[in-house]
């Protein structure tokens, strides 16, 4: 906090606030919504046609007025253009070199804004998983957008057939899914630790959470009928990491799965979730 002349340590709690999760909007109606608008209660959860005007107008004031209080050392119209390559890079390895390249920029620069960018809370760069196991593993971080409506304005994605129909859909409701997790844990307090896990031979886990003593497994597919060899290179991996529980979260109308090895929609595995560490 600026100009405040004393300490407040052990006089503040600092609380995350995330954007309406999707268990907090009980019309099954929003579901689509929700992914294709976000949470942000002014973005199109309460007014559908609010959307993607508010994002274009938010993302806008960003990166005029916040990103430079923050201190941000580029132009809005760079800042504009960093914003739109990292919604192009949605749910890839991050990789500050070759970013740096299309804008014309060294890694270091790159990196730089990015760490402003997620301190904005616009994206998340998602550690990788290190384990003791005979495979090399990818070790750069995965990046992730952490509101879906945003990203999808960014994308120029104005509608639920333009977003099925779009290139970067997989990679869209893989990070919708991975925030939700992730939010449903950080809006119930539990400790955890989030990680993704990838090996140079393409084994690969798009979450794994640990809290306490379970480390729980999570691949995320947009199918709305999941195959058997989905499920057993998610067993693989899950091995792999020694993982107590393991999910497969696509767009099923039926669960499937004993309490360890789960194959569901999104909205029960954030009801797991959200009994993760208690």
């Amino acid at each position: 906090m600026r100009r405040v002349a004393e300490s407040l340590a052990g006089r503040m709690a600092v609380v995350e606030l995330t954007p309406f999760l999707l268990p907090e909007l009980r019309a099954s109606a929003m579901r689509d919504r929700r992914w294709l608008m976000g949470g942000f209660p002014d973005g199109g959860v309460r007014k559908p046609s609010a959307f993607p005007a508010w994002q274009a107008s938010y993302l806008r004031l960003l990166a005029e007025r916040d990103l430079p209080n923050l201190g941000i050392p580029c132009s809005p119209q760079v800042t504009a253009r960093f914003l739109r390559m990292l919604a192009a890079l949605n749910g890839q390895q991050w990789n500050a070199s070759e970013l740096g390249r299309s804008m014309g920029i060294n890694y270091q620069t790159a990196s730089s804004y990015a760490d402003f960018v997620e301190g904005s809370f616009l994206i998340r760069r998602l550690a990788p998983f290190h384990a003791n196991i005979p495979k090399r593993l990818v070790k750069a971080p995965k990046l992730l957008f952490r509101d879906s409506g945003l990203l999808h304005a960014l994308l120029g994605i104005t509608s639920l057939d333009g977003l099925l129909a779009h290139p970067s859909v997989g990679a869209s409701w893989e990070s919708y899914v991975i925030e939700q997790c992730l939010g449903v844990l950080a809006s119930g307090g539990v400790p955890h630790e989030a990680f993704h896990f990838r090996t140079s031979d393409g084994h690969e886990l798009d979450l794994l959470v640990e809290a306490g003593r379970e480390r729980w497994a999570i691949e995320v597919k947009l199918t709305t009928d999941p195959s058997p060899h989905d499920m057993a290179r998610l067993d693989k991996c899950a091995a792999m990491v020694s993982a107590t529980r393991a999910f497969l979260v696509s767009r099923v109308r039926r669960d499937a799965g004993s309490g360890t090895r789960v194959s569901c929609g999104l909205e029960r595995v954030l009801r797991e979730v959200a009994t993760l560490g208690r």
